[in-house]
Parts: structure tokens; sequence; C-alpha cells
């Protein structure tokens, strides 16, 4: 048994967005492409990776052949076509894919062809995202323009037997094309609270915990038994960003120059051990570091370099600049977080500035982004895909500016409202380059970002699982989804 936060409202590809929906679908589905442990792209129902025609604009995919759907449906370049055109008509996620691909089309019995809107070089890490698995044309059939929530038909290596919203039973398909999963089936669990999942791998109840919405202590004292050889730990890849979101089309934080000496504020290194022992490495830029094109180009803590460019603007003799951070209430690591980064300040700047907290639920923090309610606010994201433009682009984009003022796009309904001119066409340019020249163009967006400091990157965060003894070391994969199939029971000694 498998237990993770929150609970599984739907299962269907173009409803599903929580991430423990999408780790549930990777589980029981294939994508045409998967990124393997190392970062690698590797071909899943693809037989290859796109052949791109001289202009950039379309990809012709070899399709596997001799797959199966588990209703017995056989999959083809029609199964997959049909999948692909109703995520993009009803996908909840839509966007995702919707701004880069035109149209599907079927060119033979195992072949696609996607007309792409313009050249888009990561285009088989795009198509790595879980909602694009495909579902049985025969299954569906009813639900083409509609979503079928409580059940999936799909080619994984698991079947769907039961599906609740807190507990989903998933059991081998005996006619999978590829390596059968090493268990005998999994039940995965859904909780509400820190607590009854801390509570129930201590006490045994179940045999693997999945979440990183466990209170900072709690991780801390499961990564402290795993070391001690009490459970067994698992980590993935670093692909969770955490920062802080900074409004600066409005006073004082339309200054940049207090928003440069916000920079030097935060001492990452310091906070991060504070709040998640480690758990969890600081961060200099708003691309993870492992992934091709990340640069560290924001600023290291300086406290006298911050004194310096708060007096610059007048502050410091008898004048306190007042700040409002908000918190998510409900995410454990936020409130601990911001009361760390108010001390800090108030032991060293606190004449020059003052932070004022207020917390509030996510979900009602998120529906107000747009509207340029919040000063300063805590957030976090992990990309639907691991490529820098993932990143980049639903923070930085803007479709409509005013010099440095973003109108709309990304970055205004994201509230920071920021971008700078000719940043947009830089990130344009940089999903078409390939190699050095994209490398190049990633470096300028980050460098000039850095320098406007819409974001404080604050820390970087690992999806991590721990396991009874009695079960192998849970393993992720290069899109830090759980790989289900890898789990058994060991022979202890």
């Amino acid at each position: 048994m498998i237990a993770a936060y929150g609970s599984i409202d739907s299962v269907d590809p173009a409803q599903a967005t929580t991430v423990i929906a999408l780790q549930l679908i990777s589980a029981l589905g294939d994508p045409l492409y998967a990124i393997d442990g190392q970062g690698a792209i590797q071909p899943k129902l693809a037989r290859a990776l796109p052949r791109l025609s001289d202009d950039g604009l379309t990809a012709t995919i070899p399709l596997r052949q001799g797959v199966l759907f588990h209703d017995g449906t056989p999959f083809d370049a029609d199964a997959m076509a049909f999948s692909l055109r109703r995520f993009l008509a009803i996908g909840k996620l839509s966007y995702v894919v919707g701004d880069r691909i035109s149209a599907v089309r079927v060119t033979g019995p195992y072949e696609l062809q996607l007309d792409l809107r313009r050249p888009f070089s990561p285009l088989a890490k795009l198509l790595s995202f879980a909602s694009l698995t495909p579902i049985s044309p025969t299954a569906y059939a009813n639900y083409e323009a509609g979503f079928r929530p409580n059940a999936f038909v799909g080619t994984g290596p698991y079947e769907l037997r039961l599906q609740s919203p807190q507990l989903q039973r998933l059991e081998p398909f005996a006619q999978y094309w590829g390596e059968a999963p090493r268990n005998d089936g999994i039940a995965l669990v859904g909780m509400s609270t820190s607590t009854s999942l801390y509570g129930a791998i201590s006490s045994g109840n179940v045999d693997v915990l999945l979440s990183t919405s466990l209170e900072p202590e709690q991780q801390s004292a499961l990564h402290q038994q795993a070391n001690q050889g009490q459970l067994r730990e698992g980590a993935g890849p670093a692909l969770g960003i955490g920062y802080i979101t900074l409004l600066t089309d409005r006073p004082p934080l339309d200054n940049q120059t207090l928003r440069r000496a916000l920079a030097f504020s935060l001492d990452r290194e310091l906070l991060t051990k504070r709040v998640t022992d480690k758990l969890r490495p600081p961060l200099r830029g708003l691309v993870p570091p492992k992934l091709p094109g990340a640069l560290a180009a924001w600023p290291r803590a300086d406290a006298s370099r911050a004194r310096q460019l708060l007096q610059q603007e007048g502050y410091c003799s008898g004048e306190v600049l007042p700040l409002q951070l908000t918190y998510r209430s409900n995410v454990p690591t936020d409130r601990l977080l911001a009361l760390s980064w108010q001390e800090w300040l108030r032991s060293r700047l606190g004449d020059c500035v003052r932070l004022d907290l207020t917390g509030m639920e996510s979900t009602t923090a998120y529906r107000q982004l747009g509207d340029g309610a919040f000063q300063m606010i805590l957030l976090d994201w992990m990309g639907d895909y691991p490529d820098a433009d993932n990143y980049l682009t639903p923070l930085l984009g803007c479709t409509q500016s005013e010099g440095n003022r973003c109108l709309e796009g990304d970055s205004a309904s994201g509230g920071s409202f920021w971008t700078a001119p000719g940043l947009e066409e830089k990130l344009r340019l940089s999903n078409e380059r390939r190699g050095q020249a994209r490398l190049d163009l990633l470096d300028a967006v980050q460098r000039e970002a850095a320098n406007g400091v819409p974001y404080l990157p604050m820390w970087q965060t690992r999806p991590r699982a721990w396991a009874r003894n009695s079960i192998t070391a849970p393993q992720f994969d290069g899109s830090g989804r759980l790989n289900f199939a890898s789990l058994s029971r060991r022979s202890l000694p």
C-alpha cells in the first residue's frame, strides 16, 4: 500500500491536474516518450525521436506496434490521434500543448504527424507529459467531448480496478507490451493531513509513503530514520522550485533598486537549513540546476549591499520600508520560511525594512494572483515536463507589454507583471534554436530576469518516498514520478 497526500477526483488525463493524479496516470498509461533517471529521452510508444521537416513546422513520429489497451483495443496512429485531439479540445491543461501543436494527422497505420505553430526544439520532452498518455478510443467513444473521471483505459503496466477519491487499486496488465511489474498490484490511498501520513508509515500501516507535503520536521525525521537503516528512502530529480513573487507594477516594488535590495537580503543557505534541515537546497535561478540551460544568476545574500541600496532610496536613516509578504497557510514550509526571513530582516536590517506577514489558503491566493493582490507572495512550481522552457515561459511570458510592465500573459497572471523589451522574442527564439545557440538565449533571458528581479528564487525540491525495510527502495523517473512497477517485497536477513 502506498500513501500520498490529497484525493483523486478524476483519472481522466484530460481532466486531472493534481500531482498525485498525474502520478497515478503515469503508472496506468504510457506516453510517447519518457525521461529516464539520468534525464535522457527514451521512446516509449514512439519508436524513435520526432523527425522534423526542414522548416521545423512538421514532426513525424513512428509508433510502436503490438501494443494493446487494457480493453484489448489495438494501439495505433488513429488511437494516438484520437487521444491528442481530445486533449487539445477539452484538456484542462491543453494550453501546455495547444500553444505548440496546431493539428494532428495520421499518415500511416503506425505513423503520426504533428503540425507545429512554430519550431519547438524540446518537442520530445513535451510529449513525455503524463496528460498525453493515450486512452482507448473504444472505451472513450462516448467521451470525446466530455470527461470520464472514474475509469482509465490505457496501455500501461497496470489496470485500474477501483477508483474512489481516497483509494485506487491497480493490478498488473497481463498483456502489457513492456517489462511486467515486480509486484502483484498497488493500493494507493490518499490522506488529508501531514500527521496522518507520518503516522501511517511510522506505524507500519502502509508500505510506502509518497509525499512532499509533510511538515518539515517530519520529513527530516523520516530522512534520519532512513540514514539509520530504519526505512528505505528514494528521491527523484529536483524539478520543483520555490520562489517569492514581487509585484513590480506599483509602489514600492516598482522601484528596481528596492527589488535588488531584497535580492541581497535573502540568505538562502541559512533559511533552507533552518526551515528544511537542508532537504531543499538553495536556488539562485528560475530553472532547476540539473536541467540544460539553468543559470544561478541571482546574487548571494549580502546584508551590507542590501543596506547600501536601501540607503540609496532614502531608507535606514529614520525611514523604514514597510513590506507585506503573503504565505500559503496550508503549506507547512511557507509559514516557517516567512517567519525566518522576517527575523533575519529584523536582526540585520531592522532599521531599514519591516516585513509584515499574512497567511492565506492557497486556492484563494491563486485566484487573486492575476489581480495584483499581493505585494509579495511565496509560491512554488514544477514544470509539466523537464525543460527550461517550462519554467521560464510560465513565469516570464508576456504577450502584451508597455515598457517593463506586462499587460497580458503569464507574467501578469502570475502576479509579477514584469517584462523587458525584447524578452518575449528571446524566449520564443530559445524554443526554436538548438544546442549552444539555445543555451545562449536561455542565459540571456535569465540574466535579464535576475537584473529586473520580478522573483526571488528560494529553493529546489525533490520528490521523496519512504518505504518499510521489507520493500525495495523507491525509484523515480526523470519526470519526478515514482515507479510503482519497480516496487517489490524483499527478503530480510
